[in-house]
């Protein structure tokens, strides 16, 4: 029942911490048995989704310290990033790629915490609140990862923009 209920929430978290679909299944399978095993310690005066997205976020962060993986595309982050074009040439199309590689690029060289709170916030959509609540961290904290988080990637992307235009 919970597997039916919570699995795509938990599915689009790992893929869009991984980026990459086999490895969010598999991390999707060892939240849940992960989860199986940490009911009896839920304490049912809090809430549960909260309690189990906290669950997953800690296990695919583990996850990440443990395996170091690279984040690969991930399609409706490309779509954001990319805008809707109906016709695109094959130099727009290049650029396109090009972006949104150096975006995840930048993603990936943001440590662990920071990238969450931004996949949470600005990819996922959730608000300053659920990300507080998801991450068990106070929203000045959350407010102050995220801002941090874009200030670092924009740097980033100005500085890869700037080395490929000295090319």
């Amino acid at each position: 029942m919970l597997v039916d209920a919570y699995s795509k929430r938990v599915f689009n978290m790992a893929f869009q911490f991984t980026g990459r679909y086999e490895e969010a299944e598999d991390l999707t399978q060892d939240i849940f048995f992960k989860l199986y095993h940490a009911l009896p310690k839920y304490d049912r005066t809090k809430d549960f989704t909260a309690w189990l997205l906290t669950l997953a976020k800690n296990h695919l962060i583990d996850a990440y310290r443990r395996t170091k993986w690279e984040k690969a595309h991930r399609d409706e982050f490309d779509e954001r990033l990319s805008g809707k074009d109906a016709v695109e040439s094959p130099e727009e199309r290049l650029l396109r790629e090009a972006s949104r590689k150096a975006v995840w690029a930048g993603l990936n060289s943001l440590p662990p915490e920071t990238r969450m709170a931004l996949i949470l916030r600005d990819i996922q959509g959730k608000s300053y609140e659920e990300v507080s609540q998801i991450l068990s961290i106070p929203i000045g904290t959350v407010k102050s990862r995220v801002n941090r988080g874009r200030l670092e990637l924009a740097r980033i992307l100005r500085s890869k923009k700037e080395t490929a235009h000295d090319l």
